[in-house]
Order: C-alpha cells, then sequence, then structure tokens
C-alpha cells in the first residue's frame, strides 16, 4: 500500500510506520545516507550504517555525531566496513527489512582516472550486495541510488525514464551496471528493488573540501573561506534537490508497492542556468564569483544542459520538492558556517 504522507515532513511526527522498521544504509556516513539515517532513527526506526569511511568518498563521522539544530542525536548503530566485503555484508544484511543502497564511488573524475575501482565499487559490489540478499534476505525491500549521469548529454529535454542511456565516463557506465542488476534481480527473483536517478543533491553534511560529489560543496566552501567562486561555463541549465526533498523520496519509494521493478528520475524545484545559481548563492551568502572557460580535463565529460522529467515519480510516490532552491542555499551555508571545520 502506498503512504506516501507518511513521509512529509511536516506529518513525520503523527506517523509511526517507521517505528521499529530494520532499515540498513549503506554509505551511511556519507552525505544523503547520514540525513536518512537521522530522519528515520528520529522516526524510531532500528537504523543500522555501513560506511567504508575511504578519504576520497564521502563518509564523515561528524554527520551522525550532530544535528545542527542543537538537538538530541538519535541512535543509530555504525559498522565500519566496505561493500566490497561480502562477508561483513552478509551478516549486517541478513535481517534487515529495508536496505537503503546509497553507497557508491561519485568523482566522474576518479572513474576515468581510476576505472577498475569505480567497476569494483559501482558494478561488482553491487552485484554482491543483490547475491547476498537472494540468498539470506530475499524478503528486504532495496531501494538504489542511481544517478542522472547516466543519460549522458541529454538529446532532448526534460529528460525522461525513456531517454536513451549513454554516458560519458567510466562512472555512468557502471552507474547502469548496478541499477540494471537491481531490475535483473527483482525480474528473475522477485526480489523487492527500485532505483531513484538522483540529479544535483545538494544541503548540510555534503563533501566540501573538492569537487568529487558535486560542485556545490566547491562554492560554498569558497563562501565560508571568503573566497571568489569559480563558475565554468554558466550557461548550462540544471536541476536541483535540497538533501531533505532527497531523504522524503527516498522513504516514499521504499513504502510505494508501485515502485518495485522500476527505476525513476528525481528533480527538483524548477531549472537554473550555472549562472544564475551562482547569483542565488552570493546573493544570500555575501560570496562572490567569477565566470571562466570550462577546464580541458572536466569538458570532455561534461553533460551540456540537464533538467529531469520526474512526473512519473510524483504520479507512484506523492513527492514534490518542499525547499526551493534559494532557501535550500541559505540553510546549507548556515549550516557551513557552523560547522566547516569538520568538513576541511
Amino acid at each position: 500500500m502506498n503512504t506516501p504522507d507518511a513521509m512529509l515532513p511536516t506529518d513525520a511526527g503523527k506517523f509511526s510506520c517507521w517505528a521499529g522498521r530494520r532499515v540498513l544504509i549503506t554509505g551511511g556516513l556519507g552525505f544523503i545516507g547520514s540525513n536518512l539515517a537521522l530522519r528515520l532513527a528520529g522516526l524510531g526506526a532500528d537504523v543500522v550504517v555501513i560506511d567504508s569511511l575511504v578519504p576520497e568518498y564521502g563518509g564523515n563521522p561528524f554527520n551522525l555525531e550532530g544535528d545542527g539544530l542543537d538537538g538530541a542525536v538519535p541512535p543509530v548503530r555504525i559498522n565500519v566496513s566496505d561493500i566490497r566485503d561480502p562477508h561483513s555484508l552478509r551478516w549486517l544484511m541478513h535481517d534487515r527489512e529495508l536496505i537503503f543502497n546509497l553507497a557508491g564511488q561519485t568523482s566522474h573524475l576518479d572513474s576515468m582516472n581510476d576505472p577498475f575501482t569505480d567497476l569494483a565499487i559501482n558494478g561488482a559490489a553491487q552485484l554482491s550486495i543483490l547475491e547476498i540478499c537472494r540468498q539470506h534476505n530475499p524478503g528486504a525491500r532495496i531501494v538504489f541510488a542511481s544517478t542522472r549521469q547516466i543519460y549522458g548529454r541529454p538529446r532532448y529535454l526534460p529528460v525522461d525514464e525513456a531517454h536513451p542511456l549513454d554516458p560519458v565516463d567510466v562512472n555512468g557506465i557502471n552507474k547502469i551496471a548496478g541499477e540494471s542488476y537491481h531490475m535483473l534481480y527483482t525480474r528473475v527473483y522477485g526480489l523487492q528493488t527500485t532505483a531513484l536517478r538522483l540529479t544535483n543533491t545538494y544541503g548540510p553534511r555534503m563533501r566540501i573540501k573538492d569537487a568529487r560529489q558535486t560542485f556545490l560543496g566547491v562554492w560554498v566552501r569558497a563562501v565560508i573561506e571568503g573566497q571568489p567562486f569559480e563558475v565554468w561555463g554558466g550557461e548550462q541549465l540544471r536541476d536541483y534537490t535540497y538533501v531533505d526533498d532527497a531523504v522524503d523520496a527516498l522513504m516514499r519509494l521504499a513504502m510505494a508497492e508501485d515502485a518495485v521493478g522500476r527505476a525513476f528520475n528525481l528533480g527538483g524545484d524548477g531549472v537554473y542556468s550555472l549562472a544564475d545559481t551562482a547569483a542565488l548563492l552570493a546573493s544570500v551568502s555575501g560570496g562572490r564569483y567569477s565566470i571562466h572557460e570550462f577546464p580541458a580535463e572536466r569538458k570532455r565529460i561534461d553533460i551540456g544542459d540537464y533538467y529531469a522529467d520526474d512526473r512519473a515519480f510524483r504520479t507512484v510516490t506523492g513527492w514534490v520538492p518542499r525547499v526551493p532552491l534559494e532557501d535550500g542555499l541559505q540553510r546549507t551555508v548556515a549550516y557551513y558556517r557552523r560547522y566547516v571545520r569538520h568538513y576541511l
């Protein structure tokens, strides 16, 4: 039964559908995973997170130590392990009702410089997770974090789920493999999998020390440090999802029966050029920026304009974004002004 209203932020305290639910989050000390873990634990779920804490990736222990709201941090059990280790996964996954499979290598440049590591994490490890579920926990519901990067350079806009998959880098190819494994295991073995193709997610707890996760992180770091940030190009169009909205989307997807065996796009509250995005960030933060030509190594794997058609997801789950870009950027800057020392 679909129960989207139970996931709305304003209604969360009135609903108990998550209380006592046994949840596992891979990549749970990372950006989206930690925000999801705190939300679910606050609703009474029994939450276990797995994270390798590899320095080049997004895991950060502080993500679950402070909630940025001066409130008590809900209890979350942390296991430092790697999704490439099937022995620890088998033990951790065997009794979980819901698995949010968010662990992955997200850097497009890293995937080109070290393609086999990207393949191991975004391809082989995903297959291992599914095999463990098939053999030891076939009743689990699995939500896989996919990416818009699998579409490559859009042939038309907005991009819907029927758009051809034609990635421009190794990361996109391996994410197609990971998503495809999940869909295959539903069709062949009956596992309850679903996938969400995320766009530019941003907000508190994102990686800001470099551009491995999102360019917005680098911009925010520059603002916090009182430095101008660089905008490459500026005319490219993007959509953005504030992390609280992304968490709501993942939770809704986990409860939507009609979503099993399907992959969905997720978008945001509107379409913005990079130059417009920079101007908004500058206006809410007092920051400064300059526009530059695209660096050659980035230009080769840039996808140009992208924004999603996510009507299918909204129809199935009832999700709508609740945080406009301007508000989300303001909240993000406020978070890092207070906690930046934990992210550099």
